[in-house]
């Protein structure tokens, strides 16, 4: 059994803008990466994102970048030693819905590597949450959620 997972949300926002919201650093810092990323996650890019509730900062490599339809990247693994492949996709149910998909894979077959799939599952959930909230209503979800010590994606 691999360990992978793929969740989503609908955002009452045109494609264009909900791909901007996670693609542009700006942007992506105002409900997710509260200490920063470091540039547009563009194809061939290693960005960074900081977070003020999960200390230090985390490498991404950007695989594939295609406007409003995907985004993917690798991360290290919570357990470190190996990466795991992120993807976002984008599809337009309209001039005013979009479907936000995550998936991720990777993990290693091992109780550590089922651990972090679970705890990554978890963040990307509240991820899709922050995006929707902060695009739909303006509010920070994800500001005061969790407490500096606790891990989240």
């Amino acid at each position: 059994m691999d360990f992978k997972f793929e969740i989503f949300v609908l955002v009452e926002k045109p494609v264009a803008q909900v791909y901007a919201a996670v693609y542009e650093p700006q942007q992506l810092s105002k409900y997710f990466t509260t200490g920063g990323a470091s540039a547009p996650l563009q194809a061939g890019e290693t960005v960074t994102w900081e977070f003020h509730d999960f200390p230090g900062a985390f490498p991404v490599k950007v695989l594939k970048s295609e406007q409003k339809r995907v985004i993917a990247f690798e991360w290290e693994a919570n357990e470190g030693g190996y990466n795991t492949t992120t993807e976002f996709s984008f599809e337009d149910l309209g001039p005013h819905t979009t479907k936000v998909t995550v998936k991720e894979s990777g993990w290693q077959h091992t109780q550590k590597g089922l651990e972090s799939s679970y705890g990554n599952c978890f963040g990307w959930t509240h991820m899709l949450c922050c995006l929707k909230v902060w695009l739909e209503h303006g509010i920070n979800l994800r500001e005061g959620s969790f407490k500096p010590s606790e891990k989240v994606a």
